[in-house]
């Protein structure tokens, strides 16, 4: 089988050679025209700037029929707007061409100026003549298959055509060329591949790619807010800068350190990007990394199932009747979680030793700065317990549950008496507790009392 020639034509005889029937669009196994406007406006301004289209393949019969194996949906195009009326729209990038201008002198003399054209809303008739000129005299290249029948051009046709097209995700991507570089170094970073629950799929489909852009204009500019990924990547590649993405590759790092196997799932790539924006802010609250996965996992297991938003609604039905992706759903959903996290950091706080103190004092009946100075002692022997007795998901390990439990350490350590085999009886049979803390010790001293009746009667 001899190698298929290469043949140039100009963009005009190409054209109208297909006008003309000597090269057909229309093999059996060919796809109808597919390509939306935007797929049409860009292909169009690469020809008005004489920028590069790969080769056109044809399968040549015998007779000399041409039959177009790749490149139906580029000649397609081609042909709407030479010869089918048809208008760029206004939704086109980069619409401005330069070119030179013919123009004459007051001598007559033909001289040559710098011009500038909008494409936008134009037909080919709307063009200059200099640009009608560069469209008719663009350099199609072509690669032609001899000795062709229908079996073998379809065969062609499927071996071209054999590639999978960007995507919404992948294509939004070629839209922020300056700062790409950045992306893929952080994409490779320990977060997205262990410490999140991305499929291998999306990790192939440019979603990844997407989060981040995302987190950044959550982030740093979330009144400019855009609901498509394109739209972020192009605003992103004008308004953004390094220091943002630096500071959102540092702040993975951090996460990397802190996260664990239950709280990973909630990085996902529905709602990677919010968390993320709410970790930026927590960094600036001068807490350990570690309370910010404390409060993950209280979120999961507390406020998740039943806390709702100033409008009564739980997290997950914020964005129940617009798309997750709409500016006041984002805004939404982080002013509940920034309120949730001020509340179970301002709980956190409150196991200081004296407010703590305080209440032990009062409802063990111990002295204030007695039972101060043991605060350290009873959180090493809590802890323990904790560890060791109650199993990780339960409420009883809720922050909010903590004083009630140091009481009851604290009430030990005065009467001399052992909680080990109480509360791993009491940890196995109850998994809630009174959110009324001195209620709640009550109800638990209550209950440590008959279990040390009951081992003493047995």
């Amino acid at each position: 089988m001899p190698r298929p020639r290469k043949q140039t034509y100009t963009l005009k005889m190409y054209l109208d050679k297909i006008k003309d029937g000597d090269i057909c669009n229309d093999a059996d196994v060919q796809r109808n025209f597919v390509w939306n406007k935007e797929q049409i406006n860009e292909f169009l301004a690469t020809v008005l700037t004489d920028d590069y289209i790969p080769p056109i393949i044809l399968g040549e019969e015998n007779n000399s029929q041409l039959h177009i194996a790749d490149g139906g949906q580029r000649s397609a195009a081609l042909k709407l707007f030479r010869y089918g009326n048809y208008k760029i729209t206004s939704s086109i990038e980069d619409s401005i061409i330069p070119y030179k201008k013919k123009a004459v002198d007051e001598n007559g003399n033909i001289y040559w100026e710098d011009a500038r054209f909008d494409i936008k809303n134009k037909t080919y008739e709307k063009l200059p003549e200099e640009l009608k000129k560069r469209f008719d005299e663009y350099q199609i290249e072509t690669v032609i298959h001899e000795n062709c029948d229908k079996h073998r051009i379809s065969k062609y046709i499927k071996r071209y055509n054999n590639h999978v097209s960007m995507n919404t995700n992948q294509k939004a991507f070629t839209y922020i060329d300056n700062f790409a570089g950045y992306i893929r170094e952080i994409l490779d970073i320990k977060f997205f591949l262990d410490y999140s629950s991305f499929t291998e799929a999306e990790k192939t489909k440019g979603v990844v790619e997407r989060v981040v852009v995302e987190t950044v204009m959550c982030m740093y500019h979330l009144n400019d807010w855009k609901k498509q990924t394109k739209a972020i990547c192009s605003y992103l590649n004008k308004n953004a800068s390094t220091d943002e993405f630096e500071k959102l590759e540092s702040n993975l790092h951090r996460l990397e350190q802190v996260i664990t196997e239950d709280v990973k799932d909630i990085f996902n790539s529905k709602d990677s990007f919010i968390f993320l924006t709410l970790f930026e802010k927590f960094t600036g609250m001068g807490f350990e990394d570690s309370r910010f996965v404390n409060f993950l996992k209280m979120f999961k297991r507390e406020y998740r199932p039943v806390r709702t938003n100033e409008k009564g609604m739980l997290f997950d039905e914020i964005d129940k009747d617009k798309g997750t992706k709409d500016k006041a759903v984002i805004i939404s959903k982080l002013d509940m979680l920034t309120g949730l996290m001020n509340e179970y950091l301002r709980v956190e706080n409150n196991r200081e030793p004296a407010g703590a103190g305080l209440f032990i004092s009062e409802n063990v009946g111990l002295d204030l700065q007695e039972t101060n100075e043991n605060m350290e002692c009873y959180e090493e022997t809590l802890n323990s317990l904790e560890y060791n007795t109650i199993r990780d998901g339960s409420g009883l390990l809720n922050a909010e549950n903590r004083y009630s439990l140091l009481a009851m350490v604290a009430y030990s350590y005065k009467n001399d008496e052992d909680l080990d085999d109480w509360m791993a009886e009491y940890a196995k049979n109850n998994d809630t507790y009174f959110t009324d803390q001195r209620k709640n010790y009550l109800h638990m001293l209550a209950d440590f009392r008959r279990f040390n009746k009951k081992t003493v009667a047995s």
